[in-house]
This record gives C-alpha cells, sequence and structure tokens, in this order.
C-alpha cells in the first residue's frame, strides 16, 4: 500500500462525538466523497486509492465507533449511532453536500443514509453512491462460521478466541485467489483490530447483521428510489457477498449501474485498487 500505517496513523485528525473520540482523515479538493469502511477493519481499507480518489475529491474517511483508531465502548452500537457520528463529522467540517463510497458494514451506513434523505430526515445533500462487496440484500448475506457464532450468545467467546492467526485464515477465504493479502498487510489489519483492546469487543460489531434484518424493507426499497445515482462495483469471488449479490443487484436495480471484477473478493479497493478508483471516479463524475 503507498501509505505507511506509521504515517497514516500521524496524519489522522479527532473529533468528539457523544464523548467518544473519533479518528479521521481528509485530503484532497473537489466535491467532498465520503468513504466508509467495513468490519472488521478500519478507514486504512482505503489507502490503496486514497491519492487517486483525492485527486479528484475532497476524501473524508473516519474509524466508526469500536474501529482503527477511533475509541472502542463496550456497548452502545448501532448502524443508526455511526450514522449519526458521520453525519456529525460532515457537520464538524462544515460539509453540506457530499458524495459516498461505502463497502462491506459501511453499506448499511450508506442505506441508512439514502433512508434518511427519502424520508427527509437526514442527510439531504447526499448525491451519488457507489457500493462494494457487502450484505445489500439481508437474504442473500453469507455469514462466515466466525460471524454466526459472533450473533450467538457464545459470541463473547469469539473474541476472546480471535487472533493475528486467524484472522489470516478468515482473509485467506474471502479475497480472491491471485490477491492475497500480504503478511505485512494482515499485521496492520489486525493491529487496528487490536488498537485499544478492541478485539475483544470483536462480537459486539456483528450488531450490524440484526440491523439489517430489522431494517430490510426499508433500506432495500430505498435503492429502487435511487437507481439513477448509485453503483455496484463487485468482487466476484467474494463467498459472502460476491458473483450472488451481484445478480440480484442487475435484476432489481436496472437502470443502476454495475461492474463486476471477475477475479477479485471481498476486499475490491485493496485487491484491484486501479480498476475501483477509475471505475468509481467515473461514476461520481
Amino acid at each position: 500500500m503507498a501509505i505507511s500505517i506509521q504515517e497514516w496513523t500521524r496524519q489522522a485528525n479527532h473529533f468528539q462525538f457523544d464523548g467518544i473520540r473519533i479518528a479521521y482523515w481528509t485530503a484532497g479538493s473537489g466535491k467532498p466523497l465520503l468513504m466508509v469502511h467495513g468490519f472488521p477493519t478500519a478507514a486504512w481499507d482505503w489507502t490503496p486509492i486514497w491519492h487517486q480518489m483525492a485527486a479528484q475529491h475532497r476524501l473524508v474517511a473516519a474509524d466508526m465507533i469500536g474501529f482503527g483508531l477511533s475509541d472502542k465502548p463496550r456497548s452502545g452500537y448501532s448502524i443508526d449511532r455511526q450514522v449519526d457520528m458521520q453525519l456529525a463529522l460532515l457537520d464538524h467540517l462544515g460539509i453540506t453536500e457530499f458524495d459516498a463510497l461505502v463497502h462491506d458494514y459501511g453499506v448499511s451506513v450508506g442505506q441508512e443514509l439514502l433512508a434518511r434523505q427519502h424520508e427527509g430526515t437526514g442527510a439531504a445533500g447526499l448525491g451519488k453512491m457507489v457500493f462494494l462487496n457487502g450484505g445489500i440484500f439481508p437474504d442473500l448475506h453469507r455469514a462466515r462460521p466466525i460471524q454466526k457464532l459472533g450473533v450467538s450468545p457464545l459470541g463473547f467467546l469469539v473474541s476472546w478466541m480471535i487472533s493475528r492467526k486467524g484472522l489470516g485464515k478468515s482473509f485467506a477465504a474471502i479475497f480472491g485467489p491471485d490477491t492475497q493479502p500480504s503478511e505485512q498487510e494482515l499485521d496492520v489489519f489486525w493491529s487496528l483490530i487490536a488498537a485499544k483492546d478492541g478485539n475483544r469487543i470483536f462480537h459486539k460489531l456483528l450488531h450490524y447483521i440484526k440491523d439489517r434484518r430489522m431494517n430490510e424493507a426499508r433500506w432495500v426499497g430505498v435503492l429502487e428510489q435511487a437507481q439513477n445515482r448509485i453503483g455496484l462495483i463487485n468482487g466476484a469471488l467474494d463467498p459472502v457477498s460476491g458473483e450472488h449479490a451481484y445478480r440480484r443487484w442487475t435484476e432489481f436495480l436496472p437502470n443502476a449501474r454495475h461492474r463486476l471484477l471477475p477475479r477479485i473478493g471481498h476486499y475490491p479497493q485493496v485487491e484491484a485498487p486501479a480498476e475501483v478508483a477509475a471505475t468509481a471516479l467515473e461514476w461520481l463524475g
């Protein structure tokens, strides 16, 4: 990756949201672009496309509550609260109009932003949105075994058992065969997960699975209303939300943009940064 984790950490800014210290990053100029990361990683995921996107947009990316370098409280997790934080950050920066690029857990944040805008309860300045792999359609989300255990009554065991070694195995299964993460990349991913004992709340971050089921009709329904300004870039070989989710998108949203990356897995922005950046910039332009 072009930006080292040491440099990335030094570049972090901070603001307070509801008593929680949030780490965030900005760069570039142009129309603001809110970049929302996935589970269980952090805004660091955007570094492979950071400079390319910053050439045309004012980038804003935060580590959400419980992730990366932000505070990791022991309770109080919901997609609603994460959206409140993102909107508070935009307000903190004086941003009223913005586009969004969202991945994994972040797709639920994106769908809630679209829903609030449609209902007239927030995110009035939201423009276009580009989705990457994620549980856009909850009935198609193929949870990994660790996620299934994590949302069970024994979920706390996941937080005690998860390790750097286990992370390597789980990531190997969701990346494409030709784009496996390096040991160095896995070290960085793990350092961000484990920062501030974040591995001990791993199971609590899985709340989004329940949130998706509860909001399914609302979050999926709003996509139909926004077809002319949304698009999906999908890694086909992702076992969680790969080509099967892409096919549903093309059938359900015939007027929305879409691009399939045949040899890519769950992290398109990490595995195929040039293609993702070029496509996103074209659509957002």
